[in-house]
């Protein structure tokens, strides 16, 4: 295999990387065990017109040099509108979150045919190295054992589930460090 390099990406470039963004979150999340993912089309729906428009957006992608992983978040005030986007927070995410920003963690995912190479520690740790001075959540589809796992292993423990306002997607664990 050839040799994988991390970048960041600015919102620009993000937004105008769309496609292929698009295309490895089909492949990531393609017969993963347990877990029913948004469609191709809604998920990069929500990433343009939701995640990329968050306060302090970043995203750290990995390619070789087709794009074969990807993390990204943003900021979330606690008084801010992306709470709001939920039906209720958790005491223990609303604890976490009292009177200060978190990093949310709103996607990590690595193309199938690059997995078990540590690719997903490398992108987690280069998102959170620049954006996790703070509190820190992670948001991952329930089932997903894979995910869990690894969150698990790097020091994550389950704070809650949150319950999209919108009643079109499942409700996400929160995982807080």
């Amino acid at each position: 295999m050839s040799t994988v390099f991390l970048r960041r990406l600015s919102r620009w470039q993000a937004e105008t990387e769309r496609t292929d963004i698009g295309d490895l979150y089909a492949d990531a999340h393609r017969d993963a065990p347990g877990v029913r993912p948004l469609e191709r089309d809604a998920f990069l729906r929500r990433f343009v017109d939701h995640d990329v428009q968050q306060t302090g957006f970043d995203m750290v992608v990995a390619g070789d040099p087709a794009l074969v992983g990807c993390a990204y978040g943003f900021r979330a005030d606690r008084d801010g509108r992306w709470w709001d986007t939920f039906t209720a927070v958790p005491t223990e995410i609303e604890e976490l979150s009292a009177a200060r920003q978190v990093f949310v963690v709103a996607a990590l995912m690595v193309a199938r045919h690059r997995r078990r190479a540590h690719l997903a520690t490398r992108l987690h740790k280069e998102l959170l190295s620049r954006n996790a001075t703070g509190p820190a959540i992670a948001l991952l589809q329930p089932g997903n054992t894979p995910a869990r796992a690894a969150y698990q292993s790097w020091g994550w423990n389950k704070a809650g589930q949150l319950t999209p306002r919108d009643g079109g997607e499942a409700p996400l664990e929160a995982w807080a460090r």
